[in-house]
């Protein structure tokens, strides 16, 4: 094998590993060991919603649904159709959680983003080397997801009160990495305490676990 060919193979396998690590922002290598448990039954009853719930209850619902289908972690780049695109549900990333729950409710984030970052590309974190929008990763972005937040005006003072976390809130956090992760607060009480446990992806699928403040919170917002 030439020394050419070599460079081209390890080429290839560098652009494949640096866009694989731009798409995997919110993956954390050490999984949590903080999950919340809920009896078949009761994880049931949470994911039901009346025909004329609000969408506060949509989202909370559809974001315990989660955990019942989205099984791993997946960075990959996807062609998605658009609006209302989506990867296959058993996978996704951390903001791939986001995402869906404010589906459940009527807001699709992925025509959000892109038409604001359409209007306004200026606005959003200059990273990925992206020289315009893509309706394909921008919304899968959690620097993103928090910019768009920003812009509409639900961010929220940070806390380290509980309380200050209600169900259907949208939270990110630094990792001890220095990666973003994203999540959304559930309305599944820690027994114990008063907190509300996160439904999250960082590296095994959609979980429900007891991490408020397990990593730096740098970001809270209200949408609904």
């Amino acid at each position: 094998m030439s020394k050419a060919h070599n460079r081209s193979l390890l080429h290839v396998g560098f652009v494949s590993l640096a866009l694989s690590l731009a798409f995997s922002g919110c993956r954390w290598w050490q999984q949590s060991t903080k999950a919340v448990s809920l009896p078949d039954k009761e994880l049931v009853a949470a994911t039901q919603v009346a025909p004329n719930a609000t969408p506060l209850e949509k989202v909370n619902a559809g974001a315990l649904e989660q955990i019942t289908y989205t099984t791993s972690y997946d960075p990959a780049y996807v062609k998605l159709d658009y609006p209302n695109g989506d990867v296959p549900r058993e996978r996704g990333v951390c903001a791939d959680v986001v995402v869906r729950a404010f589906r459940q409710g009527g807001v699709d984030l992925q025509k959000e983003l892109h038409e604001d970052m359409t209007a306004h590309f200026a606005k959003y974190p200059a990273k990925w080397g992206a020289k315009k929008p893509d309706r394909n990763i921008d919304h899968r972005r959690v620097a993103n997801l928090m910019t768009w937040l920003d812009r509409r005006g639900k961010s929220l003072p940070l806390s380290q009160q509980a309380r200050a976390y209600q169900p259907g809130d949208v939270v990110a956090w630094e990792l001890p990495s220095g990666l973003l992760h994203i999540g959304l607060v559930s309305k599944i009480a820690v027994a114990g305490t008063d907190r509300y446990a996160i439904v999250h992806n960082i590296g095994a699928g959609a979980r429900l676990e007891d991490v408020l403040f397990s990593w730096q919170i740098i970001g809270h917002y209200r949408y609904f």
